[in-house]
């Protein structure tokens, strides 16, 4: 178990920090959302759009100065411009979801055109799968891990 955890424990407490800065900007979309839906009357594809751009951008301090703070910084206009695209990933994810569920299954059960089945299919599997998309990708290319810088071979050469 000790070395399992040597392994992986620096990804545990990743996958832990990455998911309760997710979880405080899933309360702020959702918050955003319904109000978008209800207090305001939206479209529900121009709430969620909405909800989730202001919704990332928290999770985007929370992510850089916690989750992976100990990675190398490259910038903070680099880093946010790729998150904010891998977040369009993720957004379009969300959304791609809610639109085949609203639209494609709600043409055919319109049991799937509810306002219920509106938050489930955007506020759950969509951003399930999204979170997914954008964990990998703002691990892999937004924040990478230090690469180590290789160390010059000293000469052992005699003359």
């Amino acid at each position: 178990m000790r070395a399992l955890w040597d392994r992986f424990g620096h990804l545990v407490a990743e996958i832990g920090r990455f998911g309760v800065v997710g979880g405080a900007a899933f309360v702020v979309d959702f918050a955003i959302y319904a109000f978008c839906l209800q207090g305001l009357g939206m479209e529900t594809l121009t709430a969620k759009a909405i909800a989730a751009c202001v919704a990332a951008t928290l999770a985007f301090f929370g992510n850089r100065f916690w989750t992976w703070r100990h990675r190398e910084r490259s910038g903070l206009a680099r880093e946010y411009g790729l998150y904010f695209f891998f977040n369009l990933v993720g957004i379009g994810v969300a959304l791609g979801t809610l639109a085949t569920t609203h639209y494609g299954l709600g043409s055919v059960w319109p049991v799937f055109r509810t306002e219920a089945a509106d938050y489930l299919s955007a506020q759950f599997l969509g951003t399930a799968l999204g979170t997914l998309v954008r964990f990998w990708s703002y691990r892999t290319f937004v924040f990478p891990a230090v690469t180590p810088r290789p160390v010059p071979a000293e000469s052992t050469e005699s003359d």
